[in-house]
């Protein structure tokens, strides 16, 4: 697809619309596909991508390595919450129809960590 002059001449021509679209699945297929066929393809793409807009390119890289953090960050702080729940659940008495007190911790709230 990428070889299509035509396709290339559309991307091109609408590169800010469709670049930050693009570059997240390049990036994921770059860091966990297990093909090397696909993996060399999508490096070619990004090269493609790359050398027709090198400044947006960047800028987009950059993004996506931002949202990246955040996610990684959001992930862990629910692992944590989780861990603290099952912590205090362990030592609460297990009963039938008892409710369990999980005092919050001092976190800013998840929507604050993604705003």
């Amino acid at each position: 697809m990428w070889n299509n002059d035509h396709v290339t001449s559309l991307v091109s021509q609408n590169q800010q619309a469709i670049m930050p679209l693009i570059l997240p699945a390049l990036e994921r297929n770059i860091r966990s596909h297990w093909n090397q066929a696909v993996l060399n393809l999508t490096e070619n793409v990004k090269k493609l991508l790359s050398e027709m807009n090198g400044e947006l390119f960047t800028s987009c890289k950059m993004r996506f390595e931002d949202e990246e953090e955040k996610r990684v960050a959001v992930e862990e702080q629910r692992r944590m919450i989780w861990e603290r729940l099952e912590t205090t659940a362990a030592f609460q008495p297990v009963t039938s129809n008892t409710a369990v007190l999980v005092i919050p911790a001092i976190t800013p709230p998840i929507a604050a960590v993604l705003g």
